[in-house]
């Protein structure tokens, strides 16, 4: 099972979810641990390439958890947040863009 590394705030993010969300999130990471394709999902190559987005949706609203699970030693969640819009807002793009790109740089 490859270990999840958490970039920048992507941990405290990810605990602001209302509990459901993040019961969900968490299941469907486990998913992406074990090999999986979560289980609601769509490739963001607009942010690089092999960068997933889980959709969670609840009761509370609908939630993202971006993420890379192509590298060989870990799971790399780049961002997680709540979608206010229908259209991702270019803020939550440009900074799992960002954090990309660092992950890249640094390998």
């Amino acid at each position: 099972m490859k270990p999840i590394t958490l970039l920048g705030d992507s941990l405290e993010a990810l605990r602001a979810f209302p509990h459901e969300a993040r019961r969900e999130s968490g299941l469907q990471l486990d998913r992406v641990q074990r090999g999986l394709l979560p289980e609601n999902w769509k490739p963001m190559k607009t942010i690089g390439a092999g960068v997933t987005e889980i959709r969670v949706r609840v009761e509370g609203g609908a939630f993202r958890v971006l993420h890379v699970a192509t590298l060989p030693e870990a799971i790399y969640m780049l961002y997680a947040f709540q979608k206010k819009t229908q259209k991702t807002a270019k803020a939550d793009l440009s900074l799992a863009t960002t954090r990309y790109k660092a992950l890249r740089k640094e390998r």
